[in-house]
């Protein structure tokens, strides 16, 4: 029963062999010649300067949440868009719903001035 199963070991043991000699040959023949702006922490092609607890602005905190609404409403619309078909018509007003809250929300974002992105810290001034 195993037998089956001994060309994806092979497949495997030859991908981590190839990853870890690829490793160590760049180890070995790369070049290594460290300078301070080589060896010093690298931000977003930024000088790090301040705390490393600042904090952030609420600005980014609202926009993270609305890609993450708006990644689970694909999640949940593009199953039920493809069996659409199979359902009843319930189904459908449940998913009016759902848009309908959602959509509630983007407006609410947008009168708060989530999208102003010239309004954020950090963007370069008009």
């Amino acid at each position: 029963m195993l037998e089956q199963y001994i060309p994806i070991f092979i497949l495997i043991a030859l991908a981590v062999l190839i990853a870890v000699a690829f490793i160590i040959l760049s180890y070995l023949l790369g070049p290594a010649r460290p300078n301070k702006p080589k060896l010093g922490p690298y931000e977003s092609g930024m000088d790090p300067i301040g705390q490393a607890k600042e904090r952030y602005s609420v600005g980014f905190y609202i926009i993270a949440m609305e890609f993450i609404v708006f990644d689970l409403e694909v999640v949940f619309i593009y199953p039920w868009a493809v069996r659409y078909q199979e359902f009843g018509p319930g189904t459908l007003w449940a998913m009016v719903l759902f848009i309908t809250i959602l959509l509630l929300g983007l407006v609410y974002t947008l009168k708060k001035g989530s999208f102003k992105w010239d309004m954020l810290p950090g963007s370069p001034a008009k």
